[in-house]
């Protein structure tokens, strides 16, 4: 749970694009468009239907003009070239219209508990116009060009779990088996937002030249993913949520013990090792950042696999030993992407655990807890807070606050800016160091004391007291660092999280937000129903022309 380690996470079988397609595919869903109203410049209203094997839900997409002027990636931004919501049922014109005077306003508007998901997306500027112009050409859009921006549009917002009206997560995860583990509905409206993307530069080029147009090579769309930006709103999720981090984190150290005792090593094994690691390497190649500390990173991934394909005829025959010299000679990044390739190997040993990943999230205080076993609790699990020197210049310079504008989290610095008073409670590290401090103080007169009695003469520590005793009942689920600290870096805090829903090509605009890409490499709607072999993990280029 060292916040650097959970910072060099890479996506994985187990990661939530994997998981919710391998139930698409396995379950063949059935994806249609009854309405689709697009214009010659794709402006328009566009209606997707979801045949599941629990139930029919919609995917209602808005496009609309959007000037150079409006078009803003940031959360302040006003309009989007696409707006969207994943919703419950058949729409009906009603309530197509009702969709229609509030999906497009985003926050300003207010949806309804038949909405899951709620979305907007921009244009890639680099991209879109250029790929309708080659189509409209006959020509095929150039792969080089591709790679270095993979996709046709970025998401800045994915809103659900009871935001604006939503339905809330009780209400999906317990009525909707289909998107009842984490984010899964939130993926599935990027992946369909990926898939209007290609429908709709095929549309526009069609009816811009339609003797010329040739349709995208299928591996030309598969390669095109969304793209995402993602800044400091996804960062209280990890720890507002420990009891979930800690099922994440374990199905994960599960699935890696499991390769460790079970995982037989052959020459197929071995090979497709190394075939996998040959991949991971181009990937990273083909990785483009303008981020001097991301290019390190993969400069330095890039060696590490070097030195893995180099060992492993001498180490694979053992996982342990290969994990074991990887901590030794490895980066933290070229650490964790082991376990990837290693969990990415034996898919019947790790594809069941994906079952697991919900957890009930209550914290709950133990008032006949004995203050000697508190502390003791404290002292075993929280050692990390109770190293850290909080009176050291720097450790206390950040807190976190939501802006009153965009209820969005962003960072102050106690010494510029005002508002320290308004700070959300994130300094978990901190938390605990004070209420240790406060319960040596009040052992040394009441020793006999349960935590009943320390309650009441402590109110204000109730909530960190019950977060330390529930916590103890799990592996992991609290990050072990000081989110207070000047240094701290939040893209930490960001990657873990992307990492578990399975993006890639990770390239930091700031320490505060990063651009990613989704869905590169996976299978296209109109692959449902054929063979499906899973084999998407960190995607590469097709050579020219769409050949594999």
């Amino acid at each position: 749970m060292d916040l650097e380690r959970l910072g060099a996470m890479h996506q994985s079988r187990l990661s939530f694009m994997r998981t919710l397609l391998r139930r698409i595919m396995l379950e063949r869903w059935q994806i249609d468009t009854p309405r689709f109203e697009l214009c010659d410049q794709g402006y328009g209203t566009v209606i997707y239907e979801i045949n599941t094997h629990q139930g029919l839900f919609s995917f209602v997409i808005f496009s609309d003009y959007l000037s150079a002027e409006e078009r803003n990636d940031r959360v302040i931004a006003s309009k989007w070239d696409l707006t969207m919501a994943l919703v419950e049922g058949r729409v009906e014109e009603p309530y197509l219209e009702f969709l229609r005077q509030n999906v497009p306003l985003q926050e300003a508007g207010r949806v309804d508990s038949r909405v899951f998901v709620l979305s907007r997306a921009n244009r890639s500027a680099r991209n879109f116009d250029y790929v309708v112009d080659q189509l409209a050409q006959g020509k095929q859009p150039d792969v080089n060009r591709i790679v270095k921006v993979g996709y046709l549009y970025r998401t800045t917002a994915v809103y659900g779990s009871g935001k604006l009206g939503m339905a809330d997560w009780d209400k999906v995860s317990s009525r909707y088996p289909d998107f009842a583990r984490p984010f899964a509905a939130e993926m599935f409206a990027c992946l369909m937002l990926r898939s209007f993307s290609l429908l709709q530069v095929e549309h526009i080029a069609r009816q811009r030249n339609p003797e010329q147009f040739t349709a995208m090579h299928p591996d030309i769309k598969r390669y095109f993913g969304i793209g995402n930006s993602t800044g400091l709103g996804m960062a209280p999720y990890l720890i507002n949520h420990p009891m979930l981090i800690n099922r994440w984190v374990e199905m994960r150290e599960l699935a890696l013990g499991l390769v460790r005792s079970l995982g037989h090593i052959n020459d197929e094994v071995r090979r497709r090792f190394e075939q996998l690691l040959a991949r991971c390497a181009r990937h990273m190649e083909e990785t483009h950042t303008e981020d001097e500390w991301q290019t390190e990173n993969n400069q330095r991934v890039i060696k590490d696999i070097a030195v893995l394909r180099e060992q492993a005829g001498e180490l694979l025959t053992d996982w342990n030993h290969l994990l074991a010299w990887s901590e030794q000679h490895c980066s933290l990044q070229g650490q964790e992407l082991l376990v990837s390739v290693m969990l990415e190997l034996y898919p019947q040993l790790v594809d069941g655990l994906e079952e697991y990943y919900c957890a009930e999230e209550f914290l709950d205080l133990d008032p006949l807890m004995p203050l000697q076993q508190l502390k003791e609790v404290i002292e075993q699990r929280y050692d990390w807070a109770l190293n850290i020197d909080f009176s050291k210049q720097g450790a206390r310079d950040i807190f976190w606050y939501r802006s009153e504008e965009k209820m969005e989290p962003r960072l102050g610095q106690c010494e510029l800016d005002s508002g320290r008073e308004k700070q959300m409670a994130l300094g978990v590290g901190y938390a605990v160091y004070k209420c240790y401090g406060q319960l040596c103080q009040y052992i040394k007169e009441h020793p006999e004391h349960t935590t009943a009695r320390f309650m009441v003469a402590r109110p204000k520590l109730r909530g960190i007291v019950r977060r330390i005793q529930s916590m103890n009942r799990c592996v992991y689920g609290d990050i072990q660092a000081n989110l207070l600290a000047r240094d701290i870096l939040p893209m930490h805090l960001l990657r873990c999280k992307l990492s578990f829903f399975g993006v890639s090509k990770f390239d930091p605009r700031s320490r505060l937000w990063v651009r990613n890409t989704m869905f590169q490499g996976a299978p296209l709607l109109e692959d449902i129903g054929k063979s499906y072999n899973d084999d998407w993990f960190m995607p590469l280029a097709p050579t020219q022309g769409g050949n594999d």
